[in-house]
């Protein structure tokens, strides 16, 4: 049965694989930035919990394009467990730490996957991976950004809340 599956998709099972990987990172990650919404919402960071609503958005957007993917090729979709999402943050700062950390290994595992497709001639994954390639410079940017305000303009005094109203306008100047 498995074989009579398999011969309905051109898509390398590797690839299945990776791709399904992909789809719980995502999920992961949108889960991550509801925490960390959460998170700045109860610390009063009402800007910085609106930007991570929106990132969450965006993540569940991005598994939902890979998981329709699948289907669309004839793979095997499979809708990913979350669990163990970290609540609490240290700081501020750490938050948005973390958010970069995320989106960097992000970037790495969509790169693993265009060079496994390009290894297997897989050209429509490879291409349908572009616009996630693409994606993630924008992610990595924003992220960079954020955390490069508390450098800029530092934590002390009004610090924090000149941040939280900065976040508000990453991403929103395109």
């Amino acid at each position: 049965m498995k074989d009579l599956l398999r011969a309905r998709t051109s898509l390398k099972e590797e690839i299945e694989i990776l791709l399904n990987n992909q789809v719980k990172m995502e999920a992961e990650a949108s889960a991550k930035y509801l925490a960390m919404a959460s998170w700045c919402d109860r610390n009063g960071f009402k800007n910085s919990a609106k930007y991570f609503l929106h990132q969450s958005d965006e993540e569940r957007g991005h598994m939902l394009k890979i998981f329709n993917y699948l289907m669309t090729v004839g793979g095997t979709a499979i809708s990913p467990e979350v669990s163990g999402v970290k609540q609490e943050y240290p700081t501020f700062k750490s938050v948005f730490e973390t958010a970069l950390q995320s989106e960097i290994a992000v970037t790495q595992s969509i790169n693993r996957i265009v060079t496994a497709a390009r290894r297997e001639e897989d050209y429509a994954t490879e291409n349908f991976l572009q616009w996630f390639v693409s994606e993630q410079i924008e992610e990595e940017d924003n992220a960079r950004r954020a955390i490069e305000l508390f450098d800029v303009i530092g934590e002390d005094g009004t610090g924090l809340y000149v941040i939280d109203k900065a976040i508000g306008k990453i991403g929103s100047e395109e």
